[in-house]
């Protein structure tokens, strides 16, 4: 089980540069942020958690690419480079401002479970991301009003949840909602490296 960090703990963990690690990268791994952005900040203040975004890795093998499928907001789904993160992040030839990961499962997930996982996330691809979400989440913890109705929209935790879904691998919510830290905390999840 990845355990929960604070900010300094995610901060000493040693960095471990990109080129050392790329080619031990491997679809079904799972990626990790905790960013220094204004709309970071709500998603880790609402649930108290450094981590504010999380998306899937995937290897183009023949193609030599290693990619990250995510819900991205105002953007939807989306696969992007990982070395957009780590160098040219929005296009602004800079790095992600705030800290990267790379985790994966604790045990090996069977190739065609792993392809149902993928090849959902990429049927959902340019699906909207569910803009509204962190409103209404903020709203069920205030009130303490119970889940979320399924709709056609994503956030970030929520697309890995469901991708992982169809490879029998269920992650467990809290009672309003699905975030990185759900992810993070299962038991099933360690960390492999610190890329930013």
């Amino acid at each position: 089980m990845a355990k929960s960090l604070t900010k300094k703990e995610l901060k000493e963990i040693p960095v471990m540069p990109y080129e050392k690690v790329r080619d031990f990268l491997e679809t079904g791994h799972i990626f990790f942020s905790s960013g220094s952005y204004t709309f970071s900040g709500i998603i880790q203040r609402l649930t108290k958690s450094v981590w504010s975004h999380v998306a899937i890795v995937y290897k183009d093998a023949q193609l030599g690419r290693i990619l990250v499928l995510e819900a991205e907001p105002y953007v939807g789904i989306r696969l992007i480079p990982l070395s957009n993160y780590l160098r040219n992040y929005k296009g602004k030839k800079r790095p992600y401002k705030g800290q990267v990961v790379v985790a994966k499962l604790n045990f090996n997930l069977e190739d065609e479970k792993l392809k149902k996982a993928i090849s959902f996330g990429l049927d959902e691809l340019t699906r909207p991301y569910d803009n509204w979400e962190i409103i209404r989440i903020m709203t069920r913890i205030l009130f303490k009003v119970g889940r979320k109705e399924k709709n056609k929209s994503y956030i970030c935790s929520e697309l890995v949840r469901d991708a992982f879904a169809k490879a029998g691998v269920i992650f467990k919510m809290n009672d309003t909602y699905v975030s990185p830290q759900e992810i993070w905390t299962d038991q099933r999840i360690e960390l492999k490296y610190r890329l930013l």
